[in-house]
């Protein structure tokens, strides 16, 4: 996750708080959400961006797991999302997610 993200996260968890606020990942690799889940809920792994230290505990999600396309409207998801849902490994993606989730997040939907 880029420094500019990671400080937008982190002042929209400050402004609304961190109860407030679910991150929805995109990442297409497992590896990626991963870090990704882990940098907003966990603080930034590699020490370098506004996250370092951060452990904001958010809620993150990846947009295939379940609970996020059940709030979705589904022609949105079919226009927006459904090439997604076909072509990549939405279980891993979720899983690894998922895993971090379990291990950090002090929130959830």
């Amino acid at each position: 996750m880029d420094l500019q993200n990671q400080q937008r996260v982190k002042d929209a968890a400050e402004k609304f708080g961190a109860e407030n606020i679910v991150v929805i990942l995109g990442s297409s690799d497992a590896e990626g959400a991963e870090i990704y889940a882990e940098t907003v809920t966990n603080g930034d792994p590699t020490f370098a961006g506004p996250l370092a230290g951060a452990p904001l505990g958010l809620a993150v999600y990846h947009i295939l797991e379940p609970e996020i396309k059940e709030e979705a409207d589904p022609d949105v998801w079919e226009n927006q999302i459904g090439m997604m849902e076909m072509v990549l490994d939405g279980e891993a993606l979720a899983n690894a997610v998922k895993g971090i989730r379990e291990k950090f997040s002090k929130y959830s939907l």
